[in-house]
Protein backbone atom coordinates (compact mmCIF):
# COMPACT_ATOMS: atom_id res chain seq x y z
CA UNK A 1 0.00 0.00 0.00
CA UNK A 2 1.62 3.26 -1.20
CA UNK A 3 2.29 6.41 1.05
CA UNK A 4 1.66 9.50 0.78
CA UNK A 5 2.51 10.99 -2.89
CA UNK A 6 5.50 13.27 -3.89
CA UNK A 7 7.82 14.02 -6.76
CA UNK A 8 10.53 12.63 -8.29
CA UNK A 9 13.09 15.44 -9.53
CA UNK A 10 14.81 15.05 -12.79
CA UNK A 11 17.94 16.43 -13.95
CA UNK A 12 16.77 18.55 -16.24
CA UNK A 13 13.76 20.29 -14.06
CA UNK A 14 11.24 17.20 -14.90
CA UNK A 15 9.30 15.72 -12.24
CA UNK A 16 8.89 11.87 -12.15
CA UNK A 17 5.79 10.75 -10.53
CA UNK A 18 6.51 8.82 -7.61
CA UNK A 19 5.01 7.89 -3.95
CA UNK A 20 6.68 5.93 -0.25
CA UNK A 21 5.91 2.67 -0.99
CA UNK A 22 6.29 -0.15 1.51
CA UNK A 23 9.67 -0.74 -0.16
CA UNK A 24 10.93 2.56 0.52
CA UNK A 25 9.99 2.38 3.97
CA UNK A 26 11.49 -1.28 3.93
CA UNK A 27 14.56 0.90 2.26
CA UNK A 28 14.60 3.25 5.73
CA UNK A 29 14.58 0.08 7.78
CA UNK A 30 17.56 -1.15 6.23
CA UNK A 31 19.84 2.29 6.64
CA UNK A 32 19.03 1.88 10.48
CA UNK A 33 19.99 -1.96 10.63
CA UNK A 34 23.19 -1.12 7.89
CA UNK A 35 24.13 1.71 9.89
CA UNK A 36 23.08 -0.03 14.12
CA UNK A 37 25.49 -2.27 12.46
CA UNK A 38 28.62 -0.01 12.29
CA UNK A 39 27.55 1.96 15.24
CA UNK A 40 27.67 -0.91 17.69
CA UNK A 41 30.75 -2.72 16.34
CA UNK A 42 32.42 1.02 16.81
CA UNK A 43 30.82 1.47 20.54
CA UNK A 44 31.07 -2.11 21.63
CA UNK A 45 34.59 -2.72 21.52
CA UNK A 46 35.70 0.24 24.05
CA UNK A 47 33.40 -1.11 26.73
CA UNK A 48 34.74 -4.39 26.61
CA UNK A 49 38.22 -3.88 26.58
CA UNK A 50 37.34 -1.74 30.36
CA UNK A 51 36.00 -5.03 31.48
CA UNK A 52 38.34 -6.79 33.67
CA UNK A 53 37.05 -10.08 32.95
CA UNK A 54 37.75 -9.86 29.22
CA UNK A 55 41.38 -8.41 29.45
CA UNK A 56 42.09 -11.49 31.80
CA UNK A 57 40.98 -13.71 29.22
CA UNK A 58 42.76 -12.03 26.35
CA UNK A 59 45.08 -9.59 27.54
CA UNK A 60 46.42 -11.05 30.76
CA UNK A 61 49.49 -8.11 30.40
CA UNK A 62 47.01 -5.51 30.47
CA UNK A 63 45.08 -6.85 33.32
CA UNK A 64 48.18 -7.19 35.35
CA UNK A 65 49.28 -3.79 34.68
CA UNK A 66 45.22 -2.31 35.43
CA UNK A 67 45.09 -4.55 38.73
CA UNK A 68 48.42 -4.27 40.24
CA UNK A 69 50.18 -0.99 42.16
CA UNK A 70 52.75 -0.83 40.03
CA UNK A 71 52.00 1.09 37.13
CA UNK A 72 54.79 3.53 35.40
CA UNK A 73 52.01 5.86 34.37
CA UNK A 74 48.23 6.41 34.48
CA UNK A 75 48.36 6.84 30.92
CA UNK A 76 50.09 3.75 29.75
CA UNK A 77 47.73 1.48 31.82
CA UNK A 78 45.92 0.05 28.32
CA UNK A 79 49.15 0.41 26.13
CA UNK A 80 48.86 -3.14 23.59
CA UNK A 81 49.51 -3.74 20.20
CA UNK A 82 47.32 -6.66 20.70
CA UNK A 83 44.47 -4.97 22.70
CA UNK A 84 44.59 -1.77 19.43
CA UNK A 85 44.73 -4.90 16.69
CA UNK A 86 41.28 -6.11 18.45
CA UNK A 87 40.09 -2.42 17.95
CA UNK A 88 41.75 -1.41 14.58
CA UNK A 89 41.46 -5.03 12.44
CA UNK A 90 37.75 -4.64 11.71
CA UNK A 91 38.92 -1.30 10.12
CA UNK A 92 41.49 -2.52 7.78
CA UNK A 93 39.66 -5.83 7.01
CA UNK A 94 36.60 -3.15 6.19
CA UNK A 95 39.63 -1.85 3.76
CA UNK A 96 40.12 -4.49 2.16
CA UNK A 97 37.01 -5.64 1.90
CA UNK A 98 35.83 -2.43 -0.12
CA UNK A 99 37.36 -3.40 -3.39
CA UNK A 100 35.55 -6.38 -3.32
CA UNK A 101 32.80 -5.43 -2.99
CA UNK A 102 32.99 -2.37 -5.25
CA UNK A 103 32.95 -5.87 -8.07
CA UNK A 104 30.19 -7.01 -6.96
CA UNK A 105 28.08 -3.97 -6.04
CA UNK A 106 28.72 -3.38 -10.09
CA UNK A 107 28.29 -7.37 -11.21
CA UNK A 108 26.12 -8.99 -8.83
CA UNK A 109 23.32 -6.16 -7.92
CA UNK A 110 23.37 -4.20 -4.55
CA UNK A 111 20.93 -6.33 -2.90
CA UNK A 112 23.70 -9.44 -3.13
CA UNK A 113 26.32 -7.33 -1.82
CA UNK A 114 24.16 -6.26 1.33
CA UNK A 115 23.33 -10.26 1.64
CA UNK A 116 26.90 -11.34 1.83
CA UNK A 117 27.44 -8.19 4.16
CA UNK A 118 24.83 -9.55 6.53
CA UNK A 119 26.08 -13.20 6.15
CA UNK A 120 29.52 -11.61 7.28
CA UNK A 121 28.27 -9.90 10.50
CA UNK A 122 26.63 -12.89 11.40
CA UNK A 123 29.07 -15.01 11.33
CA UNK A 124 31.66 -12.23 12.70
CA UNK A 125 29.37 -12.24 15.57
CA UNK A 126 29.15 -15.83 16.31
CA UNK A 127 33.34 -16.14 16.38
CA UNK A 128 33.54 -13.20 18.78
CA UNK A 129 30.88 -14.12 21.40
CA UNK A 130 31.93 -17.34 21.55
CA UNK A 131 35.63 -16.83 21.22
CA UNK A 132 38.49 -19.05 23.24
CA UNK A 133 41.74 -17.57 22.42
CA UNK A 134 42.75 -14.00 20.97
CA UNK A 135 43.00 -15.63 17.59
CA UNK A 136 39.56 -16.57 17.36
CA UNK A 137 38.87 -13.01 18.60
CA UNK A 138 40.57 -11.73 15.58
CA UNK A 139 38.90 -13.71 13.29
CA UNK A 140 35.91 -12.53 14.41
CA UNK A 141 36.61 -9.08 14.17
CA UNK A 142 38.17 -9.71 10.67
CA UNK A 143 34.25 -11.03 9.30
CA UNK A 144 32.67 -8.22 11.33
CA UNK A 145 35.32 -5.70 8.78
CA UNK A 146 34.29 -7.39 6.08
CA UNK A 147 30.42 -6.92 6.70
CA UNK A 148 31.62 -3.51 7.23
CA UNK A 149 33.55 -3.16 4.09
CA UNK A 150 30.33 -4.74 1.91
CA UNK A 151 27.49 -2.92 3.46
CA UNK A 152 29.30 0.38 3.73
CA UNK A 153 29.50 0.36 -0.24
CA UNK A 154 26.33 -0.87 -1.09
CA UNK A 155 23.95 0.33 1.74
CA UNK A 156 23.97 4.10 0.51
CA UNK A 157 23.93 3.30 -3.17
CA UNK A 158 21.05 1.12 -2.65
CA UNK A 159 19.51 4.10 -0.72
CA UNK A 160 20.04 6.69 -3.25
CA UNK A 161 18.79 4.79 -6.01
CA UNK A 162 15.92 3.07 -4.53
CA UNK A 163 14.30 6.60 -2.76
CA UNK A 164 12.40 9.23 -4.24
CA UNK A 165 15.01 12.62 -4.12
CA UNK A 166 13.40 14.45 -2.12
CA UNK A 167 13.39 12.28 0.76
CA UNK A 168 17.49 10.96 -0.94
CA UNK A 169 19.49 13.83 1.53
CA UNK A 170 17.05 12.65 4.44
CA UNK A 171 18.56 8.79 4.50
CA UNK A 172 22.00 9.68 3.30
CA UNK A 173 22.44 11.91 7.24
CA UNK A 174 19.47 8.96 8.27
CA UNK A 175 22.33 6.12 8.07
CA UNK A 176 24.64 7.98 10.17
CA UNK A 177 22.50 8.90 12.68
CA UNK A 178 21.52 5.10 12.94
CA UNK A 179 25.39 4.76 13.29
CA UNK A 180 25.53 7.27 16.44
CA UNK A 181 22.68 5.05 17.69
CA UNK A 182 24.34 2.09 17.32
CA UNK A 183 27.23 3.34 19.55
CA UNK A 184 24.58 4.49 22.33
CA UNK A 185 22.97 1.48 22.11
CA UNK A 186 26.39 -0.47 22.66
CA UNK A 187 27.27 1.71 25.66
CA UNK A 188 23.92 1.03 27.31
CA UNK A 189 24.74 -2.48 27.05
CA UNK A 190 28.31 -2.44 28.13
CA UNK A 191 26.77 -0.58 31.19
CA UNK A 192 24.19 -3.38 31.94
CA UNK A 193 26.80 -6.56 30.62
CA UNK A 194 29.86 -5.11 33.01
CA UNK A 195 27.34 -5.70 36.31
CA UNK A 196 27.09 -9.30 35.10
CA UNK A 197 28.62 -11.19 37.90
CA UNK A 198 30.38 -14.58 37.04
CA UNK A 199 32.64 -12.70 33.92
CA UNK A 200 30.83 -13.74 31.11
CA UNK A 201 29.07 -9.91 30.11
CA UNK A 202 31.31 -9.32 27.51
CA UNK A 203 30.21 -12.19 25.64
CA UNK A 204 26.67 -10.61 25.53
CA UNK A 205 27.94 -7.54 24.03
CA UNK A 206 29.76 -9.02 21.83
CA UNK A 207 26.72 -11.21 20.80
CA UNK A 208 24.32 -8.65 20.89
CA UNK A 209 25.24 -7.89 17.54
CA UNK A 210 23.86 -10.21 16.11
CA UNK A 211 20.36 -8.48 16.08
CA UNK A 212 20.90 -5.68 13.95
CA UNK A 213 23.11 -8.16 11.68
CA UNK A 214 19.85 -10.26 11.57
CA UNK A 215 17.57 -7.57 10.48
CA UNK A 216 20.16 -6.88 8.04
CA UNK A 217 20.28 -10.15 6.47
CA UNK A 218 16.66 -10.45 6.75
CA UNK A 219 16.04 -7.30 4.99
CA UNK A 220 18.49 -7.64 2.23
CA UNK A 221 16.35 -11.21 2.17
CA UNK A 222 13.31 -9.06 1.15
CA UNK A 223 13.96 -6.03 -0.91
CA UNK A 224 14.31 -6.09 -4.72
CA UNK A 225 17.06 -5.21 -6.73
CA UNK A 226 17.08 -1.86 -7.36
CA UNK A 227 16.32 -0.56 -11.06
CA UNK A 228 19.40 1.07 -11.99
CA UNK A 229 21.27 -2.17 -10.60
CA UNK A 230 18.97 -4.29 -12.80
CA UNK A 231 19.13 -1.88 -15.86
CA UNK A 232 22.62 -2.04 -15.58
CA UNK A 233 23.26 -5.63 -16.00
CA UNK A 234 21.42 -5.35 -19.22
CA UNK A 235 17.96 -7.02 -17.18
CA UNK A 236 15.55 -3.91 -18.76
CA UNK A 237 12.57 -5.62 -18.37
CA UNK A 238 13.18 -6.54 -14.75
CA UNK A 239 14.54 -2.64 -14.15
CA UNK A 240 11.25 -1.42 -15.30
CA UNK A 241 9.02 -3.76 -13.37
CA UNK A 242 10.89 -3.12 -9.93
CA UNK A 243 10.68 1.07 -11.07
CA UNK A 244 7.03 0.85 -10.95
CA UNK A 245 6.79 -1.26 -7.78
CA UNK A 246 8.85 1.12 -6.04
CA UNK A 247 7.06 4.02 -7.38
CA UNK A 248 3.99 3.44 -6.59
CA UNK A 249 2.81 3.88 -10.12
CA UNK A 250 2.49 2.88 -14.33
CA UNK A 251 3.74 6.12 -15.24
CA UNK A 252 7.61 5.27 -15.04
CA UNK A 253 8.40 5.68 -18.68
CA UNK A 254 10.44 8.64 -18.18
CA UNK A 255 12.32 7.88 -15.38
CA UNK A 256 13.24 4.27 -17.20
CA UNK A 257 14.32 6.30 -20.54
CA UNK A 258 16.58 8.48 -18.17
CA UNK A 259 18.00 5.52 -16.57
CA UNK A 260 18.46 3.51 -19.50
CA UNK A 261 20.89 6.71 -21.01
CA UNK A 262 22.26 7.06 -17.76
CA UNK A 263 23.69 3.76 -17.71
CA UNK A 264 24.46 4.21 -21.69
CA UNK A 265 26.74 6.56 -20.31
CA UNK A 266 28.20 5.03 -17.37
CA UNK A 267 29.22 1.89 -19.90
CA UNK A 268 31.07 4.59 -22.39
CA UNK A 269 33.66 5.31 -19.58
CA UNK A 270 35.27 2.53 -19.39
CA UNK A 271 38.53 4.11 -16.78
CA UNK A 272 36.48 5.73 -14.25
CA UNK A 273 39.34 5.84 -11.66
CA UNK A 274 41.81 6.94 -14.28
CA UNK A 275 39.13 9.74 -14.86
CA UNK A 276 38.96 10.33 -11.76
CA UNK A 277 42.75 12.01 -11.77
CA UNK A 278 41.94 14.38 -14.91
CA UNK A 279 42.02 18.27 -14.00
CA UNK A 280 38.93 18.94 -13.73
CA UNK A 281 37.88 16.15 -11.38
CA UNK A 282 40.85 17.14 -9.01
CA UNK A 283 38.99 19.56 -6.93
CA UNK A 284 36.44 17.33 -5.15
CA UNK A 285 39.08 14.71 -5.01
CA UNK A 286 41.18 16.59 -3.06
CA UNK A 287 38.49 17.89 -0.83
CA UNK A 288 37.12 14.15 -0.45
CA UNK A 289 40.72 13.11 0.49
CA UNK A 290 41.24 15.93 2.63
CA UNK A 291 37.50 15.53 4.48
CA UNK A 292 38.34 12.10 5.36
CA UNK A 293 41.52 12.22 6.67
CA UNK A 294 40.25 15.43 8.70
CA UNK A 295 37.31 13.67 9.61
CA UNK A 296 39.76 10.83 11.73
CA UNK A 297 42.13 13.70 13.49
CA UNK A 298 39.52 15.48 15.00
CA UNK A 299 40.21 12.11 17.24
CA UNK A 300 36.52 11.83 17.56
CA UNK A 301 37.40 7.58 17.17
CA UNK A 302 39.85 7.95 19.87
CA UNK A 303 37.34 8.83 21.61
CA UNK A 304 34.31 6.59 20.47
CA UNK A 305 36.17 3.99 20.16
CA UNK A 306 38.13 3.77 23.75
CA UNK A 307 35.91 5.76 25.97
CA UNK A 308 35.42 3.54 28.37
CA UNK A 309 38.92 3.12 28.94
CA UNK A 310 40.08 7.33 28.36
CA UNK A 311 37.88 7.34 31.60
CA UNK A 312 39.39 4.46 33.55
CA UNK A 313 42.44 6.31 32.82
CA UNK A 314 41.50 9.53 34.06
CA UNK A 315 40.57 8.59 37.39
CA UNK A 316 36.92 7.37 36.67
CA UNK A 317 35.51 4.16 38.54
CA UNK A 318 34.58 1.05 36.43
CA UNK A 319 30.61 2.04 36.70
CA UNK A 320 31.58 5.89 36.46
CA UNK A 321 33.55 5.68 33.15
CA UNK A 322 30.56 3.37 31.60
CA UNK A 323 28.51 5.72 32.91
CA UNK A 324 29.90 8.87 31.39
CA UNK A 325 30.02 6.89 28.25
CA UNK A 326 26.94 6.18 27.67
CA UNK A 327 26.07 10.45 28.28
CA UNK A 328 28.31 11.24 25.55
CA UNK A 329 26.85 8.50 23.33
CA UNK A 330 23.52 10.29 24.09
CA UNK A 331 25.16 13.46 23.08
CA UNK A 332 26.44 11.92 20.21
CA UNK A 333 22.74 11.04 18.80
CA UNK A 334 20.94 14.54 19.86
CA UNK A 335 23.91 16.28 17.99
CA UNK A 336 23.15 14.55 14.80
CA UNK A 337 19.85 15.20 14.64
CA UNK A 338 20.56 18.47 14.96
CA UNK A 339 22.83 18.15 11.65
CA UNK A 340 19.72 16.66 10.01
CA UNK A 341 17.68 20.03 10.51
CA UNK A 342 20.67 22.36 10.42
CA UNK A 343 22.70 21.41 7.21
CA UNK A 344 20.15 23.51 3.72
CA UNK A 345 19.44 26.40 6.28
CA UNK A 346 23.06 26.99 7.88
CA UNK A 347 24.74 25.46 5.30
CA UNK A 348 27.89 22.86 5.28
CA UNK A 349 30.80 25.79 5.39
CA UNK A 350 29.37 27.13 8.65
CA UNK A 351 28.51 23.93 10.32
CA UNK A 352 32.07 22.89 9.70
CA UNK A 353 34.02 26.57 10.77
CA UNK A 354 31.39 26.55 13.94
CA UNK A 355 32.79 22.93 15.06
CA UNK A 356 36.27 23.65 14.17
CA UNK A 357 36.65 26.40 16.81
CA UNK A 358 33.91 24.56 19.61
CA UNK A 359 36.31 21.37 18.96
CA UNK A 360 39.32 23.03 19.49
CA UNK A 361 38.76 24.90 22.84
CA UNK A 362 36.88 21.88 24.49
CA UNK A 363 40.16 19.53 23.76
CA UNK A 364 42.61 22.56 24.89
CA UNK A 365 40.82 22.87 28.00
CA UNK A 366 40.92 18.96 28.71
CA UNK A 367 44.05 18.91 28.16
CA UNK A 368 44.50 21.71 30.70
CA UNK A 369 43.41 19.66 33.34
CA UNK A 370 44.36 17.09 32.97
CA UNK A 371 48.06 18.32 32.41
CA UNK A 372 47.20 19.52 36.23
CA UNK A 373 45.32 17.29 37.88
CA UNK A 374 46.70 13.95 35.94
CA UNK A 375 50.30 12.80 36.55
CA UNK A 376 52.01 9.78 35.57
CA UNK A 377 51.55 7.66 38.61
CA UNK A 378 48.99 9.99 41.02
CA UNK A 379 45.73 11.54 39.60
CA UNK A 380 44.13 14.45 41.54
CA UNK A 381 41.37 14.17 39.65
CA UNK A 382 37.90 15.55 41.97
CA UNK A 383 34.67 15.19 41.33
CA UNK A 384 34.23 18.72 39.94
CA UNK A 385 36.94 18.46 37.68
CA UNK A 386 35.93 15.05 36.30
CA UNK A 387 32.34 16.97 35.56
CA UNK A 388 34.20 19.36 33.88
CA UNK A 389 36.17 16.65 31.90
CA UNK A 390 32.88 14.74 30.69
CA UNK A 391 31.19 18.46 29.83
CA UNK A 392 34.11 19.20 27.55
CA UNK A 393 33.89 15.92 26.18
CA UNK A 394 30.19 16.30 25.35
CA UNK A 395 31.33 19.50 23.88
CA UNK A 396 33.80 18.13 21.46
CA UNK A 397 31.34 15.13 20.71
CA UNK A 398 28.24 17.42 20.03
CA UNK A 399 30.18 19.66 17.22
CA UNK A 400 31.59 16.68 15.30
CA UNK A 401 28.31 15.08 15.68
CA UNK A 402 26.58 18.38 13.48
CA UNK A 403 29.40 19.07 11.48
CA UNK A 404 32.76 16.53 10.31
CA UNK A 405 30.73 13.44 11.56
CA UNK A 406 28.18 13.59 8.69
CA UNK A 407 29.15 16.43 6.53
CA UNK A 408 32.14 14.45 5.85
CA UNK A 409 30.39 12.13 3.75
CA UNK A 410 27.52 14.02 2.55
CA UNK A 411 30.23 16.70 0.92
CA UNK A 412 31.94 14.06 -1.17
CA UNK A 413 28.26 12.67 -2.13
CA UNK A 414 27.40 15.26 -3.88
CA UNK A 415 30.48 17.17 -5.93
CA UNK A 416 32.02 14.06 -7.96
CA UNK A 417 30.12 14.16 -11.64
CA UNK A 418 28.27 11.59 -12.43
CA UNK A 419 30.46 9.76 -14.80
CA UNK A 420 33.17 9.45 -11.78
CA UNK A 421 30.85 9.22 -8.82
CA UNK A 422 31.10 5.79 -8.02
CA UNK A 423 34.69 5.70 -8.05
CA UNK A 424 34.83 8.80 -5.93
CA UNK A 425 32.59 6.79 -3.10
CA UNK A 426 35.22 4.05 -3.42
CA UNK A 427 37.99 6.17 -2.77
CA UNK A 428 36.15 8.21 0.06
CA UNK A 429 35.68 4.82 1.76
CA UNK A 430 38.89 3.81 1.39
CA UNK A 431 40.74 6.98 2.67
CA UNK A 432 37.99 6.65 5.85
CA UNK A 433 38.71 3.38 6.74
CA UNK A 434 42.47 3.47 6.63
CA UNK A 435 42.52 6.33 8.42
CA UNK A 436 40.26 4.83 10.94
CA UNK A 437 42.66 1.78 11.21
CA UNK A 438 45.48 4.22 12.03
CA UNK A 439 43.51 6.16 14.75
CA UNK A 440 42.51 2.83 16.33
CA UNK A 441 45.73 0.85 16.17
CA UNK A 442 47.85 4.24 17.46
CA UNK A 443 45.93 5.72 20.23
CA UNK A 444 46.47 3.94 22.92
CA UNK A 445 50.33 3.79 22.16
CA UNK A 446 50.06 7.59 21.59
CA UNK A 447 47.87 8.39 24.91
CA UNK A 448 50.87 6.71 27.03
CA UNK A 449 53.45 8.98 24.91
CA UNK A 450 52.22 12.26 24.56
CA UNK A 451 49.50 12.00 27.95
CA UNK A 452 47.40 14.83 27.91
CA UNK A 453 48.78 16.10 25.06
CA UNK A 454 47.48 13.92 23.01
CA UNK A 455 44.37 16.29 22.70
CA UNK A 456 46.48 19.51 22.06
CA UNK A 457 47.76 17.46 19.19
CA UNK A 458 44.47 16.57 17.87
CA UNK A 459 43.54 20.21 18.38
CA UNK A 460 46.10 21.29 15.98
CA UNK A 461 44.72 19.40 13.28
CA UNK A 462 41.42 20.62 14.18
CA UNK A 463 43.28 24.30 13.62
CA UNK A 464 44.44 23.15 10.60
CA UNK A 465 41.06 21.62 8.96
CA UNK A 466 39.46 24.61 9.62
CA UNK A 467 41.62 26.62 7.44
CA UNK A 468 41.46 24.27 4.82
CA UNK A 469 37.56 24.69 5.03
CA UNK A 470 37.92 28.51 5.03
CA UNK A 471 40.04 28.68 2.45
CA UNK A 472 39.26 25.44 -0.05
CA UNK A 473 35.98 24.07 0.92
CA UNK A 474 33.41 26.13 -1.25
CA UNK A 475 29.38 26.11 -0.34
CA UNK A 476 27.59 23.35 -1.95
CA UNK A 477 24.00 24.07 -0.25
CA UNK A 478 20.74 23.93 -2.45
CA UNK A 479 23.07 23.58 -5.44
CA UNK A 480 21.76 20.69 -7.62
CA UNK A 481 24.17 18.54 -8.67
CA UNK A 482 25.07 18.46 -12.37
CA UNK A 483 25.31 22.79 -11.70
CA UNK A 484 28.26 22.11 -9.42
CA UNK A 485 30.73 22.70 -12.20
CA UNK A 486 29.39 26.35 -13.00
CA UNK A 487 28.18 27.75 -9.79
CA UNK A 488 30.85 26.10 -7.10
CA UNK A 489 34.16 25.50 -9.28
CA UNK A 490 34.18 27.81 -11.82
CA UNK A 491 33.68 30.71 -9.03
CA UNK A 492 36.07 29.49 -6.29
CA UNK A 493 39.22 31.48 -6.23
CA UNK A 494 41.34 28.59 -6.56
CA UNK A 495 39.54 26.02 -8.18
CA UNK A 496 38.09 27.84 -11.07
CA UNK A 497 41.80 27.36 -12.62
CA UNK A 498 40.76 23.39 -12.97
CA UNK A 499 37.64 24.14 -14.78
CA UNK A 500 38.63 25.12 -18.46
CA UNK A 501 36.28 24.10 -21.09
CA UNK A 502 38.39 24.79 -23.75
CA UNK A 503 41.44 22.09 -23.47
CA UNK A 504 42.66 23.81 -26.60
CA UNK A 505 43.51 26.99 -25.04
CA UNK A 506 45.29 24.73 -22.38
CA UNK A 507 47.38 23.48 -25.24
CA UNK A 508 47.82 26.95 -26.68
CA UNK A 509 48.69 28.72 -23.24
CA UNK A 510 51.18 25.92 -22.64
CA UNK A 511 52.69 26.14 -26.10
CA UNK A 512 53.03 30.14 -25.92
CA UNK A 513 54.54 29.89 -22.20
CA UNK A 514 57.34 27.84 -23.86
CA UNK A 515 58.09 29.76 -26.76
CA UNK A 516 56.42 27.59 -29.37
CA UNK A 517 53.50 29.44 -30.94
CA UNK A 518 52.78 33.76 -31.28
CA UNK A 519 50.31 35.21 -28.54
CA UNK A 520 46.93 34.94 -29.26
Amino acid sequence: MAGGGLSVAAAGGLEFEAKITPIVIISCIMAATGGLMFGYDVGVSGGVTAMPAFLKKFFPVVYRKTESGELDSNYCKYDNQGLQLFTSSLYLAGLTATFFASYTTRKLGRRLTMLIAGVFFIIGVIFNAGAQNLAMLIVGRILLGCGVGFANQAVPVFLSEIAPTRIRGGLNILFQLNVTIGILFANLVNYGTAKIEGGWGWRLSLGLAGIPAILLTVGALLVVDTPNSLIERGKLDEGKAVLKKIRGTDNVEPEYLELVEASRIAKEVKHPFRNLLQRKNRPPLIISIALQFFQQFTGINAIMFYAPVLFSTLGFKSDASLYSTVITGAVNVISTIVSIYSVDKLGRRFLLLEAGVQMFFAQVIIAIILGIKVTDTSDDLSTGFAVIVVIMVCTFISAFAWSWGPLGWLIPSETFPLETRSAGQSVTVCINLLFTFVIAQAFLSMLCHFKFGIFLFFSGWVSIMSIFVWFLVPETKNIPIEEMTERVWKKHWLWKRFMDDDEYVQHHDLAKKNGFVEPL
